[in-house]
């Protein structure tokens, strides 16, 4: 074959292996409907793990009214001697009266464990949504890598047929038609790796979204970045995260139990009313009577301080989250400006000046002012910076989805 030939198979591979690098490979599945990201996240949100979370808050909440209910009532009996004509009956209620405003802490306490599953609901959606946003650009991601190593893996094994015929030809080294087989190697390697990250991208989305990952077809194929706020105005929005949010819950929680166990120092009074007959004297007597404990050995006392400490626990706890999610903030907001400018540079300067390389590359090679292995080194670093915008990609929209599950907006039932 000779070098024009040559060239025109490199060139025409070269451009299948360009377009392929900027359009993904999709699985179309007949009679399946495109998922957009909206969609994912609604039928994530759908999901038994999000469904779970929502049935924990309606049972919390039903415990409030439980928590409201006043104490039963107890009826009793009593029999006094066993011979007719000398036996006494009674019969009386019992009701326990809770001093102390028990009744009205248990409310309260109820009322704040409702609050705390109410808010781990709501952060178990917002997990799923970020879950969903990061593994819905993986896939997209996937297949971006895997269209581009099924173009290098193409563009390699025609590089191999076109050396060992130019070898045969006596044209070029045998050494050269070496490198070119251990390329379409390293090719053929990438192309799987990349085949099995789709699949599993493909898997844990599908988990995600309850779809088999076979029929999932993604909609939106838009490799822009979302614009992201400022981090000074994140940071003020961290004060309402989740995670700060919940920590907030657990001291109003506590306090709640300190209230509790503060009013359980108060004795309770058991109000006794009922009637007593005597068969000895033929008639019936009533009966009323108060009861109540004699806080002599325990006053609750250990109960109460250990509340005490478990609320200065819970505030310390709510300083460190307010620390940690600003930390987290910052660093994933970091992380994706980092990410979104490598993805700038290497868009507009880096893959274009790796293709202009390899082309002259090429053309140099035509007129003998370079090796066969420039070639294959220049046709390396233009896939290599093509594979590294996609990770970095893929690295800006996982940072961003740490962002929306950090301070991002909460997803209501």
């Amino acid at each position: 074959m000779n070098t024009s030939k040559y060239l025109a198979v490199l060139v025409v591979a070269s451009a299948l292996a360009w377009r392929c690098g900027a359009e993904p490979v999709r699985v179309a599945a007949p009679d399946t409907a495109s998922i957009a990201l909206s969609t994912a996240i609604r039928l994530a949100l759908d999901q038994p793990a999000a469904r779970a979370a929502f049935y924990e808050a309606e049972a919390s909440a039903a415990l409030v009214g439980q928590a409201d209910r006043f104490p039963n009532p107890e009826l009793s009996y009593l029999r006094e001697g066993r011979q007719a004509g000398t036996r006494t009956t009674t019969v009386q209620i019992d009701q326990p009266i809770e001093l102390g405003n028990k009744r009205r802490a248990r409310v309260a306490l109820a009322q704040e464990a409702a609050g705390q599953a109410r808010i781990e609901s709501l952060a178990r959606r917002q997990a799923i949504r970020a879950d969903v946003i990061a593994a819905y650009h993986d896939v997209l991601g996937a297949g971006h890598r895997l269209a581009l190593a099924q173009a290098l893996t193409d563009v390699a094994r025609k590089t191999v047929d076109v050396a060992g015929k130019r070898v045969a030809a006596g044209k070029i080294s045998p050494i050269d038609e070496t490198r070119a087989r251990l390329a379409a190697v390293d090719a053929t390697t990438a192309f799987t790796q990349a085949t099995a990250a789709q699949a599993i991208a493909r898997t844990r989305l599908g988990a995600l979204i309850g779809r088999p990952s076979s029929t999932i077809v993604l909609a939106d194929d838009d490799d822009r970045l979302p614009d992201v706020e400022p981090l000074a105005a994140l940071l003020a929005r961290a004060g309402d995260a989740v995670a700060v949010r919940r920590a907030r819950g657990q001291v109003s929680a506590r306090q709640a139990q300190a209230d509790v166990e503060r009013a359980a120092r108060m004795p309770d009074v058991t109000l006794s009313v009922g009637t007593k007959r005597d068969d000895q004297i033929g008639r019936r007597q009533a009966v009323v009577g108060l009861s109540m404990p004699l806080p002599l050995f325990n006053r609750n006392e250990d109960a109460l301080r250990a509340a005490l400490r478990r609320t200065d626990q819970a505030g310390e706890e709510l300083a460190a989250a307010q620390i940690e999610t600003a930390a987290a903030l910052t660093a994933a907001h970091t992380r994706y400006e980092a990410a979104r400018n490598e993805v700038l540079l290497l868009r507009r300067d880096v893959v274009p000046n790796a293709q202009a390389a390899y082309e002259q590359t090429l053309k140099g090679f035509e007129y003998g002012k370079f090796t066969f292995l420039d070639v294959l080194d220049a046709q390396r670093t233009w896939f290599q910076a093509q594979s590294r915008q996609w990770d970095s990609l893929d690295d800006a929209w996982r940072a961003y989805a740490d962002i929306e599950r950090l301070a991002g907006p909460i997803e209501q039932h």
